[in-house]
């Protein structure tokens, strides 16, 4: 081996035994602070489920029939939350009647209602709330072209299918005719579903069908271009929006359907309740937003019967607001919500009230962890002091022939002792209390080498 490479070695010995000697000794700061961080992570994870429990990752929306506007949209919302992972649960149903059927049961977490199906006293009974309207479905009210009344009360004696009792349309229907003075009896009224319905009509089976739905909806869409079939007009709409506060008068455009057909070839006056997303009153509040959030982006934008921004809205609901929804819509998405993903910023939003609550909890921990890192430091030393009281009481009281033995033995114990204290690792700020005590084993064994062999003891 050449003078360089021991040189080398030498110099890596040297650094290693540097190491030794830190600023902080960070096993002795985790041991002196574990039980601080154990104790403070129990009471996180707990008061993180017991103060607000993360919102579920799977929820049910109770939506409406095969091919209706219900339906579409709530594909639009399955599709829009599953962007934030929630998985969104659809139910088709029979419409607002069933709905509400639903989420008092329990079977929905949420659900499409339709304006005028409940009432504020009903919906509070129930344990609803409202996250606002989201569009206008209008009554559309088709019949074969040989029908010609322009009233409805020529109505009267005619196949008209109101669709089945678990939907809003039989009971709203049922009002629009009352005002009229039309008695339902004195109809010949169906209650097939509305693709069933559809297909009666086209066949001339039936003279009308009624449906109450936006005009997304795949059945409106083609029977607005069907030749043979014609839509009422409600020439009248103003007058039933002052007879019955729920429904709003909405204006379907001349060529609104088919610009270059003209379809339809003039305006069409209508009257329209509006679509509403009900909710259970424990649905969970971050799921609230998220919910109208997804409502902003999907039915936001402008229409046949609406302008850009006019839905989703606080409005045009007869069931109270949640909080949560109300908020939303007078400051926008949370803070936090803004900036990050929907799980985290969810986290924090939950987090800074267990952090709030632990402040006290954690202020008097800290003050227990320096005395204890200190104390677990000078303790490496300090046990060695031990040792060397054991040495000196070993002297005490022997006598000849065994004074020799003995101090060779004890001479040999310090070396020993020594050595072991050399290999001691402490932070730089309690060197000195190592240095004291190599200091004191020389003392010690200076004192055995001076002992004369006739002396009793260790000299003072």
């Amino acid at each position: 081996m050449t003078a360089s490479e021991k040189a080398r070695r030498a110099s890596r010995r040297a650094v290693s035994k540097i190491r030794n000697f830190s600023f902080v000794s960070l096993r002795d700061l985790l041991v002196a602070s574990g039980p601080t961080i154990i104790l403070v992570t129990l009471a996180c994870i707990v008061a993180y489920w017991l103060v607000d429990p993360a919102p579920p990752r799977q929820v049910r929306l109770a939506t409406g029939q095969e091919n209706s506007a219900y339906q579409a949209f709530g594909a639009q919302y399955a599709a829009a939350l599953k962007k934030d992972d929630i998985v969104l649960s659809l139910q088709p149903t029979l419409g607002s009647q069933d709905n509400l059927e639903r989420l008092r049961s329990g079977q929905a977490d949420i659900a499409f209602v339709q304006s005028g199906s409940t009432s504020a006293e009903q919906a509070a009974q129930l344990g609803l709330a409202s996250l606002g309207s989201l569009f206008t479905e209008p009554v559309w009210l088709f019949l074969r072209e040989n029908v010609k009344t322009n009233n409805l009360t020529g109505l009267r004696g005619l196949r008209i299918n109101l669709g089945p009792e678990g939907t809003g349309v039989p009971n709203l229907f049922r009002q629009i005719l009352s005002v009229n003075g039309v008695e339902p009896q004195e109809l010949n009224i169906s209650a097939l579903e509305n693709t069933p319905a559809t297909v009666e009509l086209l066949a001339g089976r039936i003279d009308g069908l009624v449906f109450s739905s936006a005009p997304e909806a795949p059945l409106i869409q083609m029977l607005l271009q069907t030749p043979g079939i014609r839509l009422f007009n409600f020439t009248q709409a103003e007058a039933y929006t002052r007879r019955l506060p729920f429904l709003t008068h909405v204006t379907l455009p001349r060529g609104i359907v088919d610009l270059g057909r003209d379809i339809p070839s003039q305006d069409y006056h209508l009257i329209a309740p509006t679509a509403t997303l009900v909710a259970r009153e424990d649905l969970h509040p971050a799921l609230i937003d998220l919910f109208v959030k997804a409502a902003g982006e999907i039915h936001g934008g402008a229409g046949w019967f609406q302008q850009q921004g006019q839905f989703p809205s606080p409005k045009f609901t007869e069931i109270p607001v949640a909080d949560e929804a109300a908020k939303y819509y007078r400051d926008g998405p949370p803070l936090l919500q803004r900036y990050m993903r929907f799980w985290l910023a969810n986290l924090f939003e939950r987090l800074w009230v267990v952090v709030v609550a632990l402040a006290a909890l954690v202020i008097p921990l800290s003050k227990i962890v320096p005395p204890l890192y200190v104390w677990r430091v000078r303790s490496r030393v300090y046990r060695w002091y031990g040792e060397l009281r054991a040495v000196e009481q070993a002297w005490e009281g022997v006598q000849e022939p065994q004074r020799e033995i003995v101090r060779a033995y004890l001479l040999k114990r310090l070396d020993e002792i020594e050595e072991q204290v050399n290999h001691i690792s402490i932070p730089l700020a309690y060197a000195d209390g190592l240095y004291g005590l190599r200091g004191h084993i020389n003392i010690v064994r200076q004192r055995l080498k001076a002992v004369a062999t006739e002396g009793d003891g260790l000299p003072e």
